[in-house]
């Protein structure tokens, strides 16, 4: 089992990337921003009333400062009326304009940022699966799915929850604090006194907090991997008998844990400490030192309730901004993440062509000219050293050698799937570089080793070679890949649902079905690779069969292991570390005694 560290990828919970809120890191962002834009009224129509939301919210301190002067019989300021229940009514009058304004304030937040979400996703979805193949070759599935998922999700909290409230969080504090300093200066200058101590503590602890947070997260992640690598192995850990061995292993990683967290618990129950005793001991002073202004009759007592209710205000809005200055830079780190995508080069493919008409007709003559290649992520290992072979139209060959002599990078380069970097590879005598992509790919089909199913009913996965295809032509084309009567068998017959990957069904079966569906397109080209080599003789036989059916009237690519599956093809390339070292049928190459084919055949019929 893998021992190289932790393996943060797999860790439940794992915290988002954060980055900087720079100049640079706003650029960025405010790419995805443009996706605002078809929306852009209901978003200004939304700020409207975030800001009718907050001054409506700013008005209710005010009105009670009045209501209890007024009730005290001192004589209301600015025009307000010298009732009690007048202002009361005002004060509900009020309240109602504000639910209703916040109520239209979040349906047009959400609305808006839901329906740009969505554009998002479709342009990174798009994008993703036009992307070539080598892009997916250096990244895990599930590293994908996160951007797609988790990163995005993030980008929407910020743009539903998070932007909203920053902005209406920044009108109160503006606000608030400016009605402060008309309540009363004295004690805004004694409530700003005591705030570069709480600031100073608050960099202090908040640092070392993150500190010890980010080690017990990684101590964690490191018991985790623990879990997942035993798991993974547990017959080896059985059969070494090392399950204390292992128990051991775990619980000395969940003691560093807690060891970790109650040292952060120091720091963090100091800092509550302070933070409360500083918090209550500005309330209490604010009260004590405006209870003395009251006294002296430079405050009233509506005043001083009304500084209080402010207070709070600012106080809330101060202590809000944090978390949403955390939260807009993880929408950073997620933007990034989720730009990098879409600001990859994609295949020249159109994803809003779905009829699949082709313009250059393939016949089905193939030419592989001096073909060299490496994949891009190990330029430095040749795959294909100076291969040439013709296929002529119709004609079956075969592609054999060791493992690793480079058989599948044949097909991957004839689908397009990567691209030589020397030597050419031409159709009906055309380059590659000639035909359309799309072009290319509704012409060439491949049945591989390994058939992943979609995860939809029988008849979806068969149709899959021809969107458009009748359930007639669907029924034809399993008739003839030995497929039907295993599919009338099931009780739902063709709209049987073949499970994640096609896991309900046996790997004949899957066979079969991608049969179907390689029949059903109809290609000028055909590539199996390897594709009857992990079955029994049975279905091995009921493959074969169909197999024949569809490799008739079409240029076949058969790429094998077994050799007696491909003594009828019409030539034989041998391929040995990326080179041709022998080509012609099966009794040609028998008869060179040393050769390459000869010796492989002799290990597979030997009793």
């Amino acid at each position: 089992m893998a021992r190289n560290g932790l393996n943060s990828s797999s860790t439940p919970g794992q915290e988002f990337t954060k980055s900087k809120i720079n100049k640079e890191n706003l650029q960025k962002i405010s790419e995805l921003l443009k996706y605002l834009k078809p929306y852009r009224t209901k978003f200004a129509l939304g700020m409207v009333f975030l800001l009718l939301s907050s001054l409506t919210g700013l008005a209710f301190p005010a009105l009670i400062k009045v209501m209890v002067d007024v009730a005290q019989g001192i004589k209301a300021d600015y025009g307000m009326p010298n009732s009690v229940n007048t202002i009361g009514y005002i004060a509900f009058a009020i309240l109602f304009v504000q639910a209703f304004v916040s109520f239209f304030r979040i349906r047009l937040f959400v609305e808006v940022a839901e329906k740009a979400l969505a554009d998002i996703r479709r342009d990174t979805y798009f994008k993703m699966i036009t992307l070539p193949m080598n892009f997916f070759a250096n990244r895990r599935v599930g590293e994908l799915n996160s951007r797609i998922s988790a990163d995005l999700s993030q980008i929407q909290d910020t743009l539903t929850t998070t932007l909203a409230e920053m902005i209406r969080q920044i009108i109160l504090l503006i606000g608030g604090i400016s009605i402060l300093i008309v309540v009363s200066g004295k004690l805004t200058l004694f409530n700003l006194s005591i705030l570069p101590v709480i600031v100073v503590a608050g960099v202090f602890f908040g640092k070392a907090i993150r500190k010890i947070s980010r080690q017990a997260q990684d101590k964690l992640a490191e018991s985790n991997t623990i879990v997942e690598e035993t798991l993974q192995g547990i017959s080896n850990v059985k059969a070494f008998v090392n399950e204390p061995y292992e128990a051991k292993r775990y619980d000395k990683s969940l003691r560093e844990v807690v060891k970790i967290a109650v040292r952060g618990s120091n720091y963090r129950g100091g800092f509550a400490s302070f933070i409360i005793f500083c918090l209550f001991g500005a309330i209490m002073g604010v009260i004590w030192y405006g209870s003395i202004l009251v006294q002296q009759g430079g405050l009233s007592v509506g005043d001083l309730l009304a500084y209080m209710l402010y207070s709070v205000f600012v106080g809330a809005a101060m202590g809000s901004f944090p978390e949403l200055y955390a939260n807009v830079q993880k929408a950073l780190g997620a933007s990034e993440r989720v730009l990098e995508i879409l600001k990859e080069e994609n295949e020249p493919i159109s994803i809003h062509q779905t009829d699949h008409k082709i313009k250059d007709v393939i016949y089905g003559d193939l030419n592989f000219n001096n073909v060299h290649f490496s994949y891009p992520s190990r330029k430095d290992i040749i795959v294909l050293d100076g291969v040439s072979f013709t296929a002529k139209a119709g004609e079956k060959i075969a592609v054999v050698g060791p493992s690793g002599a480079g058989k599948s990078t044949i097909a991957s380069l004839i689908l397009g799937f990567y691209h030589a970097q020397n030597g050419e590879i031409l159709f009906d005598g055309k380059p590659f570089s000639s035909f359309a992509l799309t072009d290319i790919r509704n012409q060439v089909a491949i049945v591989p080793q390994d058939v992943i199913l979609f995860g939809g009913t029988i008849k979806e996965n068969i149709a899959y070679g021809k969107l458009t295809a009748t359930d007639e032509e669907i029924a034809d084309a399993a008739k003839k890949a030995n497929a039907h009567l295993f599919i009338t068998g099931f009780p739902e017959g063709y709209e049987t649902v073949v499970g994640e990957r096609g896991v309900k069904l046996s790997g004949g079966q899957r066979q079969r079905i991608a049969i179907a569906r390689a029949l059903l397109k109809n290609p000028a080209i055909l590539i199996l690779d390897e594709a009857t080599s992990s079955l029994d003789s049975e279905s091995e036989r009921l493959v074969q069969e169909a197999l024949e059916i569809l490799m008739k009237g079409r240029t076949s690519i058969i790429i094998a292991h077994r050799l007696s599956t491909i003594r009828e093809a019409d030539q034989i390339i041998v391929l040995d570390k990326g080179q041709i070292v022998e080509s012609g049928n099966h009794q040609q190459l028998l008869q060179n005694q040393d050769g390459l084919y000869k010796h492989l055949s002799a290990l597979q019929f030997e009793v």
